[in-house]
């Protein structure tokens, strides 16, 4: 079989919010089989053979076929290639370590061309996959030598450069867990979770909750230990030096053996343990003084090291360190030994998903003089039976949560308490953490602010730890939101169509504004906060959404949005309490989106409506067959508006559940639940601002149902249509 050409990729685009695919980001990917249209998977000759071998795990790909091997079992049949993409991709961020479970491939108009979807945590991880996915496809096909194991390694590097470490991770994956949205803030791990007024920020595991007193105190050791001393704490006294020679006189005043670390250091780096000699202490001085700011003598505590996480003033987990050896054989070397018997270990790696980490040599100057105080060097060749010790600390990942006694705990607690940090990671050295320290001469040697918490998640023995539950639940009290909405959120309203949307957003930002919140709005006519316009142009897109939900003086926000944003961005947030949908309108503008008979809107705008809320409501109008068909899609109530009250599909809401409506009877407003009607007031004189601006009825009614299904009171929502002014504020810089 001639060799194929390959499968071209015509167009890529990162839908960064819910879109017609699903509720979370993706990578749409529009592409053209080419010859390969006519050639299903069970067409090309060793393909499907090819595909398996260098990717085994596709068994457990279900497809559609809803079980696992259902992928396999259609690649036997014969799909196209497209479709085999997709799957391609999948399992490779699969191993890379970022778990992708959805993907959708579908036909377009246009023969050959396809339009297919993979969820995408960030969009150059998923571009990467995308690359190595497309080179892997076409090899198979075209019976050429690929490294997977090199594609996979690319992809992991790029998941490594650029998605969330372990920590802000795990607090992000339980946010989301508890339904609180989250935006990244920079390529880093600074996090914002929540919208608005409502968000709470995270770096890493530190918290806007951190104080920067605390954090300050806590990276000068010298300073955290006299605070402790003050408040009864355990200590190892100890004093801070400025020479080799120093040091060693500090050794002799403190007492033998002591501990030689940097005074402001973390993780470990530059401490050294156990020293008696002389020449050992000033020598372990040049391995502290390059960590920190100055080097710090301090008493030796028999033990064994342990770290201990403190969230919001309570215990939340707890590891222990063990010291790390090699057992000579009397024919390796030390460093032979120490890749056969401690790196060989998967649990030990560079990267940050690793509980342990790899031993370099070459590098680590804390190992090579743990060595020479052995005499022994990387080449040196220890005797059969004999124990070398490696580490004697930084190895804390034996889960001892259980075992933490209560006076332990307490004392970890005070001493987070002491130095003022939210989150703390404490250590302390005792030789049974289940009793009392001063039973056994335990003490505290060190508050952390910003503790790593691999340890606790994937510890190297013993159960993990739900730490990012505990941090979410600190941010986001459970005990909130009863009364106020869902944690983490802020009342937030997306209007969709074209028919007068931006005036509708218009009036409803300024009825939650009368109604005590400051409001954000995105719309066509601008970006509004409150009254002021801080933007001129076309507002009703992404990226001006993601600004307002950015923002903590939003307490409220209106979004616009029309077919085209959600084709080309996805909307800008995960949920919303209320969506409105005014129209189908506009498929004729919508062909580069291969949109192009009136029944394809349906599946545009209800994504409008697919991320109501359960507290929340859609608000349709019913005068349009295929915006009323969208009800039953809502999670939340469902609220009608349409001038004529005998529409069927007004007077069959009404009759279920006491539907609510807002309907147009005898020239008056009125807001229906079941039987039951208010009047609003009169068209006449429901009209907008001094000029009395007479409004569209629709849009009217529209702005009144979204106020209604907020629970702002009908009074106020009378009042405010009279005292809204459609004439637009200038923005900054345009008065004249």
């Amino acid at each position: 079989m001639a060799k194929l050409n390959d499968i071209q990729l015509l167009r890529i685009n990162y839908l960064r919010g819910p879109n017609i695919w699903t509720y979370r980001p993706v990578l749409e990917v529009w592409l053209d089989l080419g010859a390969l249209e006519d050639f299903p998977s069970n067409t090309l000759p060793g393909f499907n053979d090819r595909l398996t071998t260098w990717l085994p795990a596709l068994i457990e790909h279900h497809c559609g076929v809803g079980e696992r091997g259902g992928f396999l079992q259609r690649l036997q049949e014969g799909t196209w290639c497209g479709h085999v993409l997709e799957h391609i991709v999948i399992e490779l961020l699969n191993l890379a370590g970022m778990p992708t479970g959805f993907g959708q491939t579908r036909s377009t108009s246009q023969r050959g061309v396809y339009r297919m979807v993979f969820r995408a945590r960030d969009e150059s991880v998923a571009r990467v996959a995308l690359a190595q996915g497309h080179a892997l496809i076409m090899a198979a096909i075209n019976d050429e030598p690929f490294d997977v194991a090199a594609a996979v390694a690319r992809v992991r590097t790029e998941v490594d450069d650029q998605y969330l470490g372990p920590s802000t991770a795990c607090i992000v994956t339980a946010a989301t867990d508890r339904g609180i949205p989250h935006i990244r803030l920079n390529d880093g791990n600074l996090v914002q979770l929540g919208y608005g007024a409502s968000q709470r920020r995270i770096w890493t595991a530190e918290t806007e909750f951190t104080s920067a007193i605390a954090e300050g105190i806590a990276s000068d050791k010298d300073l955290t230990k006299g605070l402790l001393k003050s408040c009864g704490v355990p200590i190892p006294e100890g004093q801070v030096v400025n020479s080799p020679a120093e040091a060693w006189e500090a050794a002799q005043d403190i007492g033998l053996p002591v501990v030689v670390k940097p005074s402001d250091g973390n993780h470990g780096r530059g401490v050294t343990l156990d020293l008696r000699k002389q020449e050992d202490i000033e020598a372990a001085y040049h391995v502290a003084y390059p960590e920190g700011s100055d080097v710090m003598v301090e008493r030796f505590i028999p033990g064994d090291e342990h770290r201990l996480l403190v969230v919001g003033g309570k215990l939340v987990a707890a590891a222990r360190g063990e010291v790390v050896s090699i057992t000579g054989n009397g024919r390796s070397t030390v460093k032979e030994l120490i890749d056969s018997q401690l790196n060989s270990d998967p649990r030990r790696g560079y990267e940050e998903e690793y509980p342990l980490e790899i031993i370099d040599l070459a590098t680590d100057t804390k190992v090579q003089l743990e060595l020479k105080r052995q005499d022994l060097d990387a080449s040196s060749v220890p005797a059969a039976g004999r124990q070398v010790v490696v580490q004697r600390n930084g190895n804390v990942a034996v889960d001892c949560t259980d075992d933490v006694h209560p006076e332990v705990a307490y004392i970890a607690q005070l001493a987070a308490k002491v130095v003022g940090l939210d989150i703390a990671g404490i250590d302390m050295v005792a030789r049974d953490i289940s009793k009392p320290l001063h039973t056994q001469g335990g003490a505290i040697v060190e508050v952390n602010a910003g503790p790593g918490l691999l340890m606790h998640l994937k510890p190297a023995v013993g159960a993990p730890r739900p730490v990012g539950q505990a941090i979410a639940e600190h941010l986001f009290p459970s005990s909130e939101g009863d009364d106020e909405g869902p944690v983490g959120r802020i009342p937030l309203v997306g209007v969709a169509g074209t028919r007068n949307t931006a005036t509708i957003s218009r009036v409803v930002a300024w009825l939650l504004h009368l109604s005590g919140h400051h409001t954000g709005l995105a719309c066509r006519d601008g970006l509004f906060l409150d009254r002021r316009r801080v933007e001129a142009t076309d507002c009703a897109h992404w990226e001006a959404a993601h600004r307002l939900l950015m923002n903590k003086m939003v307490q409220a926000a209106v979004i616009e949005s029309d077919a085209r944003t959600i084709l080309r961005d996805g909307l800008a947030y995960d949920r919303c309490q209320v969506g409105v949908v005014t129209d189908m309108d506009g498929v004729d503008t919508l062909a580069e989106f291969d949109v192009h008979e009136q029944d394809q809107m349906t599946k545009v705008m209800r994504t409008q409506v697919d991320v109501v809320l359960a507290e929340g409501a859609a608000v349709l109008n019913a005068a349009i067959p295929q915006v009323a068909e969208l009800a039953p899609l809502s999670d939340g109530d469902v609220v009608l508006y349409a001038q004529d009250a005998t529409l069927p599909a007004i007077v069959e809401h009404r009759a279920q559940d006491n539907g609510r409506a807002v309907i147009v009877k005898n020239g008056h407003v009125v807001l229906a639940t079941g039987s039951a009607e208010h009047v609003l007031g009169s068209l006449a004189d429901l009209t907008f601002g001094r000029n009395a601006v007479v409004p569209d009825t629709e849009a009217l009614l529209a702005a009144v149902g979204t106020a209604w299904a907020l629970d702002i009171a009908p009074d106020l929502i009378g009042a405010g249509i009279k005292t809204f002014e459609p004439e637009l504020p200038a923005a900054p810089g345009l008065r004249s």
